[in-house]
């Protein structure tokens, strides 16, 4: 367990460094208190938008934990799911801080999720699709999202995310609903499924931005997770296999 959060513990370090680089930066000015932005990516780029789009995967993962520690008294999957939280909100908070330092919102009315992906500039993937006008002002973790529209069988960068879902890997209401219902082995098991579902959409949006983003340091915390959450698979495989279960799919 330890080896499987040092990666990502290495990245929060790095970003944690790059923050206070940038704090910095931005501090500087030219002298008559202006910020320093050349730096900064732009509103539509890989590294504005994986930090928008993982900020809101990372939100329910940890939702998704703190759920199953009230519905089992396991003391292994009570232990991952403590790990998993503490590790998504302490990025997800680096993520949040960077859009801060960036000078970028945290939601962007008419952007697709994971538009950013599919090319450099960030308007590949779900881009140019017609959203019928939803936004992300209407983010909810639990599923349709998009202020209400369902974005199932929408183009995300390459991935679908499935009906209910607001991105690949991410849990509908009726399964929050389902996991908080369930207690003892079935919360252990429909967690482990859930969160396998949810890690293998983390990892294939955190591959786009270790490949596309432009901010070392965002690149290493994004290359941390994948293979923070890579092993984790592995982990929720034998866990599941040790309750007579496998993952979904």
């Amino acid at each position: 367990m330890t080896r499987t959060y040092w990666a990502a513990g290495t990245a929060v370090l790095l970003a944690l460094l790059f923050a206070v680089a940038a704090t910095v930066a931005s501090a500087s000015g030219d002298g008559d208190g202006s910020r320093t932005t050349a730096r900064a990516p732009g509103l539509h780029s890989p590294d504005a938008g994986f930090a928008r789009d993982m900020a809101v995967h990372h939100q329910q993962a940890v939702e998704m934990s703190f759920i199953v520690r009230d519905r089992t008294k396991d003391e292994p999957v009570r232990g991952l799911a403590y790990d998993i939280a503490n590790t998504q909100a302490n990025q997800r908070g680096m993520l949040l801080g960077w859009l801060d330092l960036w000078g970028l919102p945290k939601v962007v009315a008419d952007e697709p999720p994971m538009s950013w992906m599919g090319s450099a500039d960030g308007h590949g993937g779900a881009a140019g699709h017609d959203t019928g006008g939803s936004g992300m002002s209407g983010h909810d973790t639990g599923g349709a999202g998009m202020s209400g529209h369902d974005m199932s069988g929408h183009d995300m960068g390459g991935a679908t995310a499935k009906p209910g879902a607001l991105m690949p890997g991410m849990a509908t209401k009726e399964e929050l609903a389902q996991l908080g219902a369930a207690e003892g082995r079935d919360a252990e098991v429909l967690y482990l499924q859930l969160m396998t579902d949810h890690h293998k959409g983390g990892v294939a949006m955190a591959q786009g931005c270790a490949a596309q983003c432009k901010t070392p340091a965002e690149r290493a915390l994004a290359q941390g997770m994948v293979e923070a959450q890579q092993s984790e698979l592995t982990l929720m495989a034998d866990m599941l296999k040790q309750r007579g279960a496998a993952p979904r799919g």
